[in-house]
């Protein structure tokens, strides 16, 4: 008998059970929309073309080494320092994703940005008159500019009646402090998409504006008052204007000695030098950059061992402490040697642009906050050593003081204790105070006035408030509704660089 094999087609089973399988598993899963996701979240701070606005731009060539894994890491858990928050509880593992590669993906074209765009973008809406004195009976040594970021707008304060004297509109997004001419008459801001607005505080005017760049993060004006620096992320450049009509001066491109572009992180003034100093968010640089005489506008270049974020000088200007993002460790450098002369850690990462300097037992010092942990660090000016650490109720981003006060008061913004302020006394170096000015608020950014008798501290909502406290007893004196006040800068001790305000 012979046997016989039947002839079978097993394709239309395979298929069969194939279909089967995909109808178990449900449709091929979509993925997530970077571009509704970026509109959603990210494009009120960022812009929704990625040039920046409260926040900085976001493109390949403006985020450094943030990219990629790195992008997907601070979308996810935000960023010290910044107003960059944790997105890991709002948004799925695969939308991060999304996210980081879409910002880590470059635009078509970027618009360009020199000296040309800029002059184009200068306007000059009034002409200074001659005066010998302001319009107004206040004292223009004792008025606060308030920067209010709730509605952008700027409040000009009388600082002995604490009463507005005028409200302006600003710019979107300014940042970096305001900056005032050596008389106190003229103040200027700068907003975060580049915009540098001139306003007439004697004529409560403004005189015009000018668009120094896309991305810009502070202005420094000149000991003379002649020049105003721009530093910016995009471009790449740091730009000189003239403090008198807003006309470029010089673009300078921002390359370190090896041609390799950086942005411009920041910029300040060295008024004992008679110079700016600015600092490379990527390349192992600082600049100096003289203001007049042959060398004028042209950088001085001081390596550095790694790039710098964040800085110090010493009352003298004579070194510049500073330290990279990440805290490992700060640098002292000498500005007359353009050598580094220590370096030290500092765990929680101080905010140097915070510090401030003072006497402590016949010895000058400097104090920070630290932005990862309750921390204060007092470092020795003459021998850079750690002369004490203080424990506060969490880690803060503002500290303040004045010559004419024995304290110091620190926030605790960036914690559980957000609403608190501590104050230091100076000469114990021990926390003698904590005040709540309204629970359950941000309380930041202290100033004094230009006696020191009175502390402003802002309550950073919307609305907000600023509240006024007598600086010797402590007790609350007033207080001014503001629509989430941010910095308020005294003239007299901006422009004296009193002990204990930022410079």
């Amino acid at each position: 008998m012979t046997a016989v094999r039947a002839s079978f087609d097993r394709r239309p089973l395979v298929a069969a059970v194939l279909v089967g399988l995909t109808v178990l598993a449900g449709p091929a899963r979509a993925e997530p929309d970077a571009g509704a996701l970026y509109t959603t979240h990210c494009a009120e701070c960022h812009g929704a073309d990625r040039l920046g606005r409260i926040g900085p731009a976001l493109l390949p060539e403006n985020l450094g080494r943030v990219v990629g894994k790195r992008a997907g890491e601070v979308i996810a858990k935000g960023r010290n320092a910044t107003q960059m928050p944790g997105f890991e509880a709002t948004l799925k593992p695969e939308e991060i994703e999304a996210l980081a590669k879409f910002v880590s993906t470059p635009l078509a074209s970027i618009p360009a940005w020199g000296a040309a765009e800029i002059e184009a973008s200068r306007k000059i809406e009034h002409q200074p008159p001659r005066l010998d004195k302001p319009v107004f009976a206040a004292d223009p040594m004792n008025l606060f500019v308030v920067v209010e970021t709730g509605d952008h707008h700027a409040t000009i304060l009388d600082g002995d009646k604490l009463e507005p004297l005028t409200r302006f509109p600003t710019h979107f997004a300014l940042h970096g402090g305001p900056k005032f001419t050596p008389d106190g008459r003229f103040v200027y801001f700068m907003s975060r998409d580049g915009f540098v607005e001139k306003y007439d505080i004697w004529t409560l005017t403004k005189v015009g504006e000018v668009r120094a760049g896309i991305n810009a993060r502070n202005i420094a004006l000149s000991a003379d008052g002649k020049h105003v620096a721009v530093a910016n992320y995009l471009p790449k450049s740091l730009v000189i204007l003239s403090a008198d009509d807003l006309k470029v001066e010089a673009v300078i491109d921002a390359r370190d000695a090896n041609g390799k572009p950086s942005r411009v992180s920041a910029v300040y003034q060295a008024r004992p030098r008679g110079s700016f100093v600015a600092a490379m968010k990527d390349v192992p640089e600082i600049w100096e950059i003289a203001t007049d005489g042959k060398a004028a506008f042209q950088p001085r270049r001081i390596a550095t061992s790694e790039p710098l974020d964040d800085f110090f000088f010493d009352p003298a200007y004579a070194h510049v402490l500073g330290s990279a993002r990440d805290g490992a460790a700060s640098a002292v450098i000498s500005m007359e040697t353009g050598r580094e002369v220590a370096k030290f850690a500092l765990p929680g990462l101080p905010h140097l642009g915070s510090g401030i300097a003072f006497k402590w037992a016949g010895r000058p010092v400097m104090a920070t906050p630290h932005l990862k942990s309750g921390l204060l660090s007092v470092i020795a000016l003459d021998d850079w050593s750690v002369v004490r650490t203080v424990a506060t109720a969490g880690p803060g981003f503002f500290m303040r003081s004045h010559e004419n006060t024995p304290y110091a008061w620190t926030d605790g913004m960036l914690g559980p204790t957000k609403d608190t302020m501590q104050i230091l006394d100076k000469r114990t170096l021990e926390i003698v105070k904590s005040i709540t000015p309204s629970p359950g608020k941000t309380a930041a950014h202290v100033e004094f006035d230009k006696t020191g008798g009175k502390v402003l501290v802002s309550v950073w909502e919307d609305p907000g408030e600023l509240v006024i406290y007598d600086a010797a007893t402590f007790a609350e004196l007033k207080r001014l509704p503001m629509r989430k006040p941010s910095g308020k800068y005294n003239v007299f001790n901006k422009i004296n660089f009193s002990d204990g305000t930022s410079h």
